[in-house]
């Protein structure tokens, strides 16, 4: 591969980042204490996207609040700053919920979404009056139970799926549908005094606004048709999924999309480690489906992405969706994992070795492995940060590949081809940027018995401080 077939992937850069990167013997220093990788985060970042979006709801008066959906960053230190600026946090399992209260987080600013509720884990909800988001009848059943075993009650959220969209129905296997559920609140949890309804839930999966707006106006459907029988809905929960905007240059992320298909017919040199496809499909020379990636260009995303999904207009109302919520008195509440965490951390490893495998390509060892920087993309497509300890032994460009410490062939930390602007050498540092949502512990796993990686928290006067 030559200098003109590189394709840079550009992230954008916080300023805490851009101003923490020209400090190398700090970024050395957190290594030597703390081992490799190191997560380095800031509040700063994660409390400008709070006021983000409370901007958008405070523009059209809506009653409203957030929810950092904690499972995108397990550290503790997020999920307490986000309550103290009077939003609340989103638990999905039992520990994580425990935690919130062992720090004080207030019982009305937690709810529990876990796919899975143990007997455990309603127990702890009940007991400490903590909202629980209920997916499915045998969830609903076990609830009952803890309730009458404590004789206490229970604040209840249904999570709702299979919307409508086009004629078509959206798959889930996630909640109940609205007929289900109109069900439910009407001919069960009337007659159930101890489950108390209290509003309306649903997460989908990928980022269409006009689905997101749908699935809205069919809650509100839902919601009028309850209060035609005297039941009041006091919420509507649309979940997550707001979209970032990881790159720099629209150009450059079109672009390596484009070459590489290209890549992938062997039509040029190959942008992925034995020309891995991302996800998508070869058959007979015809590519088929698109690679299995986060879309990391967006000009619509955070706060922008929001409002476009309140500014819309959905069959049967004639008011966007802003205006039936605030007719209606309805609080809107939304679980934000990723773009709350959007330019809130960095990720920084260190160089074990270099080396090339049979077919020649240069390796270069990190003392980290793939679960420490993984996600359910196929591939992180942000180009790392090279952070020189000394002088380099070479100061030409060189392309290769960055490997981690598992014992598997496939021990690729980035899949993509890496251009250094010099020959790596032991003790450098590669920085990936933008790593705290679901990157840094979403499938962070301890095999071979290595440690976990370490979090600190950076002030941005030089001090950093560990999670405990």
């Amino acid at each position: 591969m030559t200098d003109t077939d590189h394709l840079p992937l550009t992230a954008i850069k916080h300023t805490w980042i851009q101003d923490l990167v020209q400090i190398p013997a700090a970024l050395h220093g957190t290594i030597q204490d703390h081992g490799s990788p190191v997560n380095i985060q800031s509040l700063v970042p994660f409390e400008e996207n709070i006021i983000e979006y409370e901007g958008v709801f405070r523009k059209y008066d809506l009653k409203h609040r957030i929810y950092f959906a904690r499972k995108a960053n397990k550290c503790l230190t997020f999920a307490k700053h986000a309550a103290s600026q009077g939003q609340g946090v989103d638990t999905a399992s039992y520990q994580e919920l425990q935690q919130c209260l062992d720090a004080g987080i207030s019982a009305d600013q937690l709810i529990s979404t876990a796919a899975v509720k143990t007997r455990q884990l309603l127990d702890l909800a009940v007991r400490s009056a903590v909202t629980i988001v209920i997916d499915n009848m045998d969830e609903l059943s076990l609830l009952e139970e803890v309730c009458e075993e404590h004789r206490l009650q229970a604040n209840i959220s249904l999570r709702i799926g299979g919307f409508e969209v086009n004629g078509n129905r959206m798959h889930s296997r996630f909640g109940f549908s609205i007929d289900e559920a109109k069900a439910l609140v009407l001919d069960n949890l009337a007659t159930h005094t101890n489950l108390i309804y209290t509003g309306l839930h649903f997460h989908l999966n990928g980022y269409s606004v006009s689905e997101r707006a749908i699935a809205i106006g069919e809650c509100i459907g839902l919601i009028d048709h309850l209060a035609a029988h005297d039941i009041e809905t006091f919420h509507v929960d649309i979940g997550g999924g707001y979209l970032i905007n990881y790159l720099e240059d629209e150009n450059q992320w079109q672009e390596f999309q484009h070459q590489l298909k290209l890549a992938i017919l062997g039509k040029r040199p190959e942008l992925t480690y034995r020309n891995d496809p991302l996800g998508i499909i070869n058959i007979e020379g015809t590519l088929h489906g698109d690679a299995k990636v986060y879309p990391y260009y967006n000009k619509l995303h955070k706060g922008d992405f929001l409002e476009s999904i309140l500014g819309h207009y959905v069959p049967k109302y004639e008011e966007p969706i802003h205006q039936l919520l605030r007719d209606r008195d309805i609080e809107i509440r939304i679980e934000p994992g990723r773009s709350l965490l959007d330019q809130a951390g960095i990720t920084v490893a260190r160089v074990a070795f270099r080396k090339h495998d049979s077919a020649g390509n240069l390796l270069v060892g990190l003392e980290m492995n793939r679960t420490q920087m993984k996600s359910s993309s196929a591939d992180f497509l942000l180009d790392p940060i090279h952070i020189r300890s000394n002088q380099a032994e070479d100061e030409q460009p060189i392309f290769g590949y960055l490997v981690g410490a598992y014992c598997l062939e496939q021990e690729l930390i980035l899949l993509r081809k890496i251009k250094f602007e010099s020959m790596p050498q032991v003790g450098d540092l590669m920085v990936f940027l933008n790593t705290a949502g679901y990157m840094m512990h979403f499938f962070e796993s301890q095999a071979h018995q290595f440690d976990l990686a370490k979090n600190v928290f950076y002030d941005g006067s030089g001090h950093f401080t560990l999670e405990s």
